[in-house]
């Protein structure tokens, strides 16, 4: 039977919903875990870093070995969702404290690692270049919506109910155990998906060598050094907002899921969009500005009444992802077509282990001059994002200054 290649995309990026719910599924549950497990503000930072390292050390390891370029892509989804699930299943039925659920979150990333990177290369193997950003932007969004699954499900969690944090876990789990089931029962490779090649270790260095490579990974690192961070730390903005102006907290669960979920959809479809339309560089660059503008401006937001504050946060959501797709879409086109999923992987793993910092950094410059300016150690992000992507829009020479049919941006 021919397989339609809108329904695959369709599939794949259910899989990615699914499979990474169980992403920020300690993140959601954080102020649960450091009221039962009396942890400090420092020690619960790493239930999210902790899968970010991990993240980036399966990323690593699959570059290495070439495992998205040797296997079937979608058998290596599948195995990998099941991975993750299985941890966060061991995390919520087990794990009584830091000691076991950091190396449990830590093997979460390690899996997740074969979620995201193998789904942007099965994408590309069902979308033509002329489709190709708007299918990316359909991708990033699947992933930033199930990464923000976790807060909607905790906000939905009634506070008094047996252990909601453990529910929370395996709700998370149960999602991503689906996500493998549909991979290995109906997702399959597109007629674009470039033949298996012989690993080259050298090959995982191309993106630190080759001009339109390197200056794709520059303008990704910039948007990592931002998004991460931001996702991470907005509940604690928030909550420090809502105290700044005397007004209770309310469900911070439910905002962060719309300003990460829904807002971050829309930015990420809207994003690929504009990828396909005026060219790789132009919508990454635009992307770039409007989210270092925000990190900018996110003192005065800070201060502003809840409902400008909540129209600049969806602004932010929006734009932050919005770029996402947009460097994914260039790489698949400027890299080695033997060697794309190696190429993706490698720059995810550099992108994501580079948000071990930001995570790390945001709350200690909080501690100094507060949640108001917190998010002032961003900016930087952004703007070296912007300029590497604005010199490979000059760069006639890099083939991912095209956009939509090799059209100039």
């Amino acid at each position: 039977m021919e397989l339609d290649a809108r329904t695959q995309r369709r599939l794949v990026a259910l899989v990615q919903v699914l499979g990474l719910a169980v992403w920020f599924s300690a993140t959601a549950i954080a102020p649960s875990l450091r009221a039962e497990w009396d942890l400090t503000a420092a020690s619960a930072v790493w239930l999210t870093a902790s899968v970010q390292v991990g993240f980036a050390a399966g990323a690593v390891v699959s570059a290495a070995a070439g495992l998205s370029d040797r296997f079937a892509p979608q058998r290596l989804l599948a195995v990998c969702a099941l991975g993750a699930a299985t941890t966060t299943v061991l995390l919520a039925v087990l794990s009584q404290g830091l000691g076991s659920a950091v190396p449990l979150r830590t093997l979460t990333g390690f899996f997740l690692a074969g979620i995201y990177p193998v789904g942007m290369k099965l994408t590309a193997s069902w979308a033509a270049p002329a489709d190709r950003g708007r299918a990316f932007g359909v991708l990033i969004g699947a992933l930033t919506l199930g990464s923000a699954l976790p807060h909607l499900i905790a906000g939905l969690t009634p506070e008094d109910g047996a252990l909601p944090w453990r529910a929370v876990m395996l709700a998370a789990a149960t999602l991503a155990g689906t996500a493998a089931l549909v991979a290995v029962v109906a997702v399959r490779p597109g007629p674009d998906l470039a033949p298996s090649a012989r690993p080259r270790p050298g090959q995982a260095l191309q993106g630190f060598t080759e001009r339109g490579p390197r200056l794709v990974n520059l303008g990704y690192f910039g948007h990592m050094w931002e998004l991460y961070a931001l996702w991470t730390w907005i509940p604690a903005y928030l909550a420090a907002s809502a105290a700044g102006r005397g007004e209770p907290a309310g469900t911070i669960s439910l905002a962060t899921f719309a300003v990460v979920g829904v807002a971050g959809v829309a930015g990420a479809v809207l994003g690929g969009r504009a990828a396909d339309r005026w060219g790789r560089p132009a919508a990454a660059v635009t992307a770039l500005a409007v989210s270092g503008a925000c990190c900018l401006l996110s003192p005065l937001a800070y201060a502003a009444p809840a409902w400008l504050l909540a129209l600049f946060l969806a602004t932010w959501g929006a734009s932050v992802i919005a770029d996402s797709g947009v460097f994914s879409t260039a790489m698949s086109e400027v890299a080695d077509q033997r060697y794309v999923g190696t190429a993706l992987t490698v720059q995810t793993a550099a992108g994501f282990a580079l948000t071990v910092v930001t995570i790390q950094l945001v709350p200690v410059l909080a501690g100094v001059v507060g949640w108001q300016y917190a998010f002032w150690l961003l900016a930087p992000g952004p703007v070296v994002g912007a300029l590497a992507m604005a010199r490979l829009r000059r760069d006639a020479r890099a083939p991912a200054a095209g956009g939509a049919g090799g059209r100039g941006a």
